[in-house]
């Protein structure tokens, strides 16, 4: 199965820096051979990245909360049509292995958040996103990137870690876990 990279950020289309900026991201996760999953939209960081990737020969998926693609990249390889709304964040971020954030406003922000409580990593790339946040980076699930090269480092090596945690946790049989015998705390010995 085929990595899959979510990009999300901003639908507008007014910042060139932040436009090139998601282009060069985009043709990065291409040159990764990595799947860029992004809103699907014709506008913003999501047409930019799938230029990028699409350049590059890259794989692009987009999610858009419409039922019809009118809105729709024309960049991108396979549109899925939800009619959900700002809701298909969540079929965003659960759809990806990692997320890397750009600079976006509240439905940017609101991927970060979703992608955090389901416990992927998310990589903010030139997107500081404040206090509230704070502990995610103390924990490591939250990472800062000032470049794409830098978020693709940090993507990589997130990537690594939830393969090497899945395996582990998929061969740890129960109760063989370091000072514990498989019990519950509180639990009594039979």
């Amino acid at each position: 199965m085929r990595t899959v990279i979510g990009v999300m950020g901003s639908g507008e289309s007014a910042d060139k820096a932040l436009l090139a900026l998601a282009r060069d991201l985009g043709a990065a996760i291409a040159a990764e051979g990595w799947v860029l999953l992004n809103g699907g939209r014709s506008t913003g960081v999501m047409d930019a990245s799938a230029v990028g990737a699409r350049n590059k020969g890259g794989f692009v998926i987009g999610v858009l909360p419409d039922e019809g693609t009118a809105a729709a990249s024309r960049h991108l390889d396979v549109a899925i049509r939800t009619g959900m709304g700002d809701g298909r964040n969540w079929i965003n971020v659960l759809s990806s292995d990692v997320v890397i954030a750009m600079r976006g406003a509240a439905g940017t922000l609101s991927e970060v958040a979703l992608a955090l409580k389901a416990g992927r990593t998310v990589i903010a790339l030139d997107f500081e996103l404040g206090e509230a946040f704070d502990r995610y980076c103390r924990v490591g699930k939250l990472q800062r990137a000032a470049t794409v090269e830098e978020a693709i480092a940090l993507t990589r090596k997130a990537l690594r870690q939830r393969v090497t945690g899945q395996a582990t946790a998929a061969t740890t049989p129960p109760g063989s876990r370091p000072g514990g015998d498989g019990r519950r705390a509180g639990s009594e010995a039979p």
